[in-house]
């Protein structure tokens, strides 16, 4: 079983957070794996062990020159990664980099393919339904559970009920929720073996992608500081207390004098 896993490098949420000069977050700084993506990874791998063959690859779009992100998904047991990265994807929308891991994905014969509901920068959590549009494939979300029953998958969906039961035939896309699963930490082997596994970089040219079709097509024309609130007033109670609630109830016009 092949099972194909998106995950993306982010700033480590512990350091200080800032913007660059075209307001989007700076990355210039230690890049790790996304923790969403680290549920997605383990669920992969326990399949492809229940399995008992085949292999977890790893697909992202960003930066390259540091893949320590990377590397530590591969240090849990993935067989190798892509990475596009491209100076023409800099500002890239969901919908553009769906389409480019559409384009990476559609290289590859995968069996399943595995994404967080949402990236933890980004927090938009359309990609992976665009995805699955793109390589007209079913789309199971919110995934608590995974199996795989011959050539059917299987997932539940929880609800204030309970769950959902929803099954597609494979290849299908499916996304996992945060918690699922207890991720795995990279044993010394692990981490050894990640040095030589092959991560490749590639850029929307080596995809055959039409510069025209990947615009963007997200700008950010300001950011402003949120406004403080200030804090609230404080009345010690010496007897008139239901009467300044009141007077404070007319003012925001919850009741009305007559109520008084």
């Amino acid at each position: 079983m092949n099972v194909v896993v998106c995950v993306k490098q982010i700033p480590d949420p512990a350091a200080p957070q800032s913007l660059d000069a075209e307001n989007r977050l700076d990355r210039s700084g230690k890049l790790i794996l996304d923790e969403a993506d680290s549920y997605g990874v383990e669920v992969a791998l326990r399949l492809v062990e229940a399995a008992g063959e085949g292999e977890v690859s790893l697909v992202s779009m960003g930066e390259a020159t540091d893949v320590t992100g990377i590397r530590s998904a591969l240090a849990m047991g993935a067989q190798r990664a892509t990475v596009v990265a491209d100076p023409l994807l800099k500002g890239a929308d969901a919908l553009t980099t769906a389409k480019v891991l559409a384009a990476v994905i559609s290289r590859e014969t995968p069996d399943l393919i595995l994404a967080a509901t949402e990236s933890s920068d980004g927090y938009t959590g359309t990609l992976p339904v665009q995805l699955a549009q793109l390589l007209d494939l079913p789309a199971l979300t919110f995934a608590t559970s995974v199996v795989v029953e011959g050539d059917t998958v299987v997932v539940h969906r929880q609800t204030e009920a309970g769950y959902d039961e929803v099954a597609a035939t494979l290849p299908a896309v499916v996304t996992v929720t945060a918690g699922v699963v207890e991720p795995r930490y990279a044993t010394f082997k692990g981490i050894m073996a990640a040095k030589s596994r092959p991560v490749t970089v590639v850029s929307v040219a080596d995809l055959g992608l039409d510069p025209r079709t990947l615009d963007p097509r997200q700008d950010i024309v300001a950011v402003e500081t949120a406004t403080s609130k200030s804090a609230g007033e404080k009345y010690v109670d010496d007897g008139e207390g239901a009467q300044r609630i009141m007077a404070f109830l007319e003012q925001i016009k919850i009741v009305s004098g007559s109520a008084t």
